[in-house]
């Protein structure tokens, strides 16, 4: 039997708080589109931050959230576009640049970066 989960999404861009009802097999993000509510998102496969959210409360379950570093993954950030609800979430939306800049922010302005890292100029 599938479980269903209460998944309470708190929207800062457009201020706004809805609560869907999401199966533990079916993504949160295809789940409350299906019940028109429209948190942000953009590639709809856990490749960029766009539909990323900080969990308040409760478990969620991302194995293909590669937008995401582990280290931001263990600090409560998600990816809704790849995250399956493991118990009732309250969730609240962030602001793509902020996790971008969280994520990789600390090799901008610091020189050539060569895959993820910056590199001494020779």
């Amino acid at each position: 039997m599938v479980k269903n989960y209460q998944v309470t999404i708190h929207n800062r861009q457009n201020n706004t708080t809805e609560t869907i009802t999401v199966p533990e097999n079916e993504y949160i993000l295809k789940t409350a589109e299906n019940q028109e509510v429209e948190p942000p998102f953009s590639c709809r496969n856990g490749a960029c931050t766009t539909c990323a959210v900080r969990v308040i409360r409760g478990d969620i379950y991302q194995p293909e959230a590669m937008g995401l570093s582990p280290d931001l993954q263990r600090k409560g950030y998600a990816l809704l576009c790849v995250s399956y609800p493991r118990s009732d979430l309250v969730v609240e939306t962030q602001d793509e640049d902020e996790v971008y800049e969280l994520q990789f922010g600390r090799y901008f302005g610091k020189g050539k970066v060569r895959f993820g890292f910056p590199i001494e100029d020779d």
